[in-house]
């Protein structure tokens, strides 16, 4: 990892993937990935509840979701999540009901990591070959299912360590000043942050239909991560002062869920664009995978 040159030019590398990230619309296509959020939510829920559920119970993992939701947007918001889950989860009935529903809900989970993608190539400037579109689309599918199953993962890993850190927290608060209990929240918070970054670099590596190496990789999930730690703190602040929900009436929770959404996927989006400059720069040229081809060289031939 150069971290010698990305320091030197680190103003210079923010400056060419902002011009970039702001050619590109990003606000239009982080608009897109909570539009497309808002119909994955039920199902992405569900599945990552009962991964995750199936070690540490599924009201643990609920009240977890809940717990995070409220901090990041409110919790008038998270009550409806809870609500969403509730009814996502319920019997149908019959069986064939079922079998609907579940195949409903996989199908409108995958869609958001499905857009991501589209955006992604869009962004790294590849795409997938006309002729593998259809036997694409469907490994796409289970491809976005095996990230959900990574984030259910990731999540269940969070769930491990923070139990942890709550329960030695809770062992020391009598011995231990208040200024040293502030080391676990900090820990926490670094948890927190190494969890995400790896969310972060299995997106980057492996949703584009494109080559990158884990180093270039490392690198923008990392900066993605740090961004989308700050966001998040800055955004509960104002979503807690602000109450912006309130002007939405019923549909604010919803509109709050999408404006949430918007803003991570601005700073997601800039990560994919800091990443191709520094690939670009100091690594490995991002090149398409087997079965895509480089929108790039065709606009030159063209």
């Amino acid at each position: 990892m150069r971290v010698i040159p990305l320091l030197k030019n680190f103003w210079s590398l923010l400056k060419s993937t902002y011009r970039q990230w702001n050619e590109r619309d990003p606000f239009s296509n982080s608009a897109t990935i909570a539009y497309y959020t808002i119909f994955s939510l039920p199902g992405l829920l569900v599945i990552i509840i009962n991964l995750a559920g199936y070690f540490f119970g599924q009201e643990a993992v609920t009240n977890q979701i809940s717990a995070q939701i409220n901090d990041m947007i409110g919790t008038g918001t998270a009550k409806d999540v809870e609500s969403i889950i509730a009814k996502a989860s319920e019997n149908k009935g019959s069986t064939l009901a079922s079998i609907i529903g579940i195949a409903t809900l996989l199908f409108g989970a995958t869609g958001v990591f499905y857009k991501l993608q589209q955006i992604l190539n869009q962004m790294w400037e590849v795409k997938p070959q006309p002729k593998q579109k259809f036997l694409k689309l469907i490994r796409d599918r289970i491809f976005s299912f095996g990230l959900i199953l990574v984030v259910g993962f990731l999540m269940l890993i969070s769930l491990v360590i923070s139990a942890g850190l709550s329960a030695v927290r809770d062992w020391v608060v009598g011995y231990l000043s208040e200024s040293l209990i502030i080391v676990f929240r900090v820990v926490d918070i670094v948890v927190s942050l190494g969890i995400v970054t790896l969310l972060f670099a299995a997106i980057y590596k492996f949703l584009p239909d494109a080559r990158i190496r884990w180093k270039d990789v490392w690198i923008g999930a990392t900066l993605t991560a740090i961004l989308f730690v700050i966001a998040k703190f800055a955004l509960g602040f104002y979503f807690g002062n602000a109450d912006p929900a309130s002007t939405y009436g019923a549909a604010g929770s919803v509109i709050l869920i999408m404006l949430w959404v918007t803003y991570a996927g601005m700073i997601l989006l800039f990560g994919a664009e800091f990443t191709q400059v520094y690939a670009t720069r100091f690594g490995k040229k991002i090149e398409p995978t087997e079965g895509a081809v480089s929108t790039s060289q065709e606009t030159v031939h063209s």
